[in-house]
């Protein structure tokens, strides 16, 4: 396994919780209820997997060494603002979905921003696995993908958090309002 392989299999559970997102919102959308619970662990994941430990391995170790070589630096600055952008939407849909468990009628918010951001990780992970084939084929030698996975793996922590927010992806996809 690589670095590139470990952050493609990140991007195949962040295209899961992108699914669970836009279900969210049509569900939403539709008048249906969905219970706080589940939407915060909607944002939980986003902010504990994608934000805490995904975009930091992009951001720190990936992004970092590729532009080392001076390749792709316009790329890499590109994925850094939406990353950026996909943080300050987080913090939208988290904003207001407190804004709602406190009384307000803040449903239109949180669905709107759910629907933001599902289209936000479509249209960037499309992206970043385009960027990761030319990264690992033109750029990146073969000990460098080794040394990072390594660095990747030895936060044990890190991998032990991974799995619980694969465990909460799985529980969202099992949610009758998921699964209806």
């Amino acid at each position: 396994m690589s670095a590139t392989d470990t952050l493609r299999k990140d991007h195949q559970h962040i295209r899961r919780l992108e699914k669970i997102v836009d279900k969210c919102q049509v569900e939403l959308y539709a008048g249906r209820d969905i219970p706080f619970s589940d939407i915060e662990k909607i944002t939980i994941i986003i902010s504990e997997f994608l934000d805490s430990i995904h975009y930091s391995r992009e951001e720190d170790s990936y992004f970092a060494c590729v532009a080392s070589y001076g390749n792709l630096k316009e790329e890499i600055r590109k994925f850094m603002i939406e990353h950026e952008f996909g943080r300050r939407i987080a913090s939208s849909i988290a904003k207001h979905l407190t804004r709602w468990k406190n009384g307000e009628d803040a449903r239109e918010p949180v669905a709107r921003f759910l629907r933001t951001y599902a289209i936000y990780l479509r249209d960037h992970l499309e992206k970043e696995d385009k960027f990761f084939d030319q990264a690992s084929s033109e750029v990146l030698s073969k000990e460098e993908e080794q040394e990072m996975f390594e660095q990747f793996r030895s936060v044990m922590a890190i991998s032990k958090k991974i799995d619980d927010m694969i465990k909460e992806i799985g529980y969202l996809e099992k949610t009758t309002w998921f699964l209806s």
